[in-house]
């Protein structure tokens, strides 16, 4: 199955008005491959999302790190697949069958989780975090190839908002899991560990028996003078998505890892640590709810608005995890709009790059703005547990709230479509 630029663009680009409205009155399915890619993630995020959702409290309680430890172990989980990303998209492109990479992807991170049952340093803690969000950079964009090449050109992002929903019942059930590990076993870290293991293990088993090998059109399908045959940054110069990648990179670098948000609240709650992983359960599941509804108002009023609307509920999250405003509402309040973030953004990011992006050069492209995105949150992470460390958790927080604030406004000016009377992308 082959896919071209134009079918790509979602009646968004170079179309009239009337072509777009009749665009956007095609009915909406949904593709089996999809529905199983969701599977696929949404087993592998409760793999995964024990884990994460144990990890803070592992690293400074357990193990008696110290919070600029955990932003170095937090920036290797939010940038270490920064790796490998943009090899595997050019694999993925060159190949044609992106099924196979996003399968060694998705086994290196079943391979990591065993290594969680031996850990007992930081060290060690690092070096298998890495392996594991190395598997998580292999697999991303064969996985959103596969997802783009199934969709409906006109309902993109909302297909993406459809297998991002299906994959975060898994981030939302991951840490219902752990909590309930915990609740049961207190300190029982490892019983965890053997869960996460043991669903990493069906998602790979799904995604190599059920999931077909589509074939996407790759480098070599390409005109002569358009195809991949060797990795380069100029194929990363394309209109429109250069752009992209500044204005991503640029959010990226003033993004805090939810694990420190979470830290915010319990220092200014001080709720019990057993309800630590429930903060990224509620954070899950106003993602899987707006995910949808998002992306579907993405596609059809524009996807970079929507993009830079989720920046600014992430704003609104930062200001009220610094406030001195305690209490059951105000965290809910910030895990509702940590969700709207990510769902205004993840699924959105991946079709504005698969929109953007030339033929022959699918999951490259969309690998370009993910690991523009993993850097730059890793740099933030470290960069983050330092600054707390260094003027305390609210002042840290507030000092990020206004970086952000600054950086959404320069992006409204980078990104066309985001300003009022331009044409969304």
């Amino acid at each position: 199955m082959y896919i071209s630029l134009s079918d790509r663009s979602g009646g968004k680009r170079g179309k009239s008005p009337s072509e777009q409205t009749a665009l956007s009155k095609v009915p909406f399915r949904l593709s089996p491959v999809i529905v199983w890619l969701g599977i696929v993630s949404m087993v592998t995020d409760i793999s995964s999302e024990s884990v994460t959702a144990i990890l803070p409290l592992y690293v400074t309680g357990f193990l008696g790190l110290s919070t600029i430890a955990f932003g170095f172990i937090d920036g290797i989980n939010q940038g270490a697949s920064a790796i490998v990303r943009i090899a595997a998209g050019w694999a993925s492109d060159r190949s044609g069958h992106p099924k196979r990479i996003a399968l060694a992807g998705y086994g290196l991170s079943m391979l990591a989780r065993i290594g969680f049952l031996f850990a007992g340093g930081f060290w060690a803690v690092a070096a298998i975090v890495t392996g594991d969000r190395i598997g998580k950079g292999i697999r991303t964009a064969p996985r959103d190839a596969l997802i783009t090449v199934s969709a409906q050109p006109e309902h993109l992002a909302r297909s993406f908002g459809m297998h991002r929903m299906l994959d975060n019942i898994g981030a939302a059930a991951g840490p219902l899991i752990a909590f309930l590990i915990l609740l049961v076993i207190p300190n029982g870290f490892s019983t965890v560990f053997v869960v996460s293991l043991a669903f990493a293990v069906i998602g790979v088993a799904v995604l190599g028996l059920v999931v077909p090998d589509l074939r996407a059109r790759s480098a070599k399908d390409a005109p002569k003078g358009q195809r991949l045959l060797a990795f380069s940054w100029r194929h990363f110069k394309e209109p429109g998505l250069g752009k992209l990648l500044v204005a991503a990179g640029l959010l990226g670098l003033v993004t805090i890892g939810d694990g420190f948000i979470y830290l915010v609240l319990q220092d200014r709650d001080s709720f019990a640590v057993q309800w630590f992983p429930l903060l990224f359960v509620g954070t899950n599941v106003a993602f899987l709810v707006m995910a949808v509804p998002l992306g579907r108002l993405a596609d059809r009023l524009g996807r970079v608005p929507v993009f830079i609307a989720g920046h600014v509920a992430l704003l609104a999250c930062y200001f009220l995890a610094a406030a001195p405003l305690g209490g059951l509402w105000a965290t809910l309040t910030c895990l509702l709009l940590l969700g709207a973030f990510y769902a205004a953004t993840d699924g959105v990011l991946a079709a504005l790059a698969s929109q953007l992006t030339p033929e022959g050069k699918l999951a490259t492209g969309i690998a370009a703005a993910q690991t523009v995105v993993a850097l730059s949150r890793m740099a933030a992470s470290a960069g983050f547990g330092v600054l707390w460390y260094a003027v305390g958790a609210s002042a840290a927080v507030t000092i990020a709230g206004i970086l952000l604030a600054c950086v959404v406004v320069a992006v409204i000016f980078i990104l066309p479509g985001a300003r009022p009377g331009r044409a969304g992308a």
